[in-house]
C-alpha cells in the first residue's frame, strides 16, 4: 500500500511540473489571476481598459506592462474559446476572414476560459504569458 501510495504521489508531482505556471486547473485561469502572474514575473503589468476586435466573438479587457499591451479575452465556456482559437491562423496574420497587419508581430495564446494576445518584440513578456498559460498556439 505505501508503495503505491508512494508511485501515486511522483506521478502526480511530476505532473504538476509540466503543467504551466499558475492557477491550479485551467478552468481557474482569469483576467485577474493573469494579471497577479504577469506581476509575479516581475512584470509592470496594470489593468488598462476593455477593447472588442472584430475577428473574436466576446470583448476583451487590457493589461498595459510598460508601453505595451495584452489583450486577455474570457470565454464563457470551452467551446467558445476553442472556437475563436481555431479561427487564427498558425501565423496569427488571418483571423476568420480578416487578414491582418500587425505593427509587430502577434502572439496568440489560450489556457483553458482564456485567450491572450501580445502584439510586440519583448521576449520576457512573451516568456510569462508562455510560463502562465503555456506555449503560444499561434503567431510569429
Amino acid at each position: 500500500m505505501r508503495v503505491l501510495l508512494a508511485v501515486l504521489a511522483a506521478i502526480l508531482a511530476s505532473a504538476a511540473c509540466d503543467s504551466p505556471a499558475g492557477p491550479d486547473s485551467q478552468s481557474d485561469l482569469d483576467y485577474n489571476r493573469l494579471l497577479q502572474g504577469l506581476r509575479q514575473s516581475g512584470l509592470a503589468a496594470v489593468p488598462a481598459g476593455q477593447l472588442s476586435q472584430p475577428f473574436l466573438s466576446i470583448p476583451g479587457r487590457l493589461i498595459a506592462i510598460d508601453a505595451e499591451h495584452v489583450q486577455v479575452f474570457e470565454y464563457p465556456d470551452e467551446p467558445s474559446a476553442q472556437a475563436d482559437a481555431a479561427r487564427v491562423s498558425a501565423d496569427g496574420g488571418r483571423v476568420w476572414n480578416s487578414l491582418i497587419l500587425w505593427v509587430a508581430p502577434p502572439h496568440f495564446y489560450r489556457r483553458g476560459l482564456v485567450l491572450a494576445l501580445y502584439v510586440g518584440n519583448r521576449a520576457e513578456i512573451n516568456a510569462s504569458l508562455e510560463r502562465i498559460l503555456g506555449p503560444q498556439f499561434a503567431g510569429g
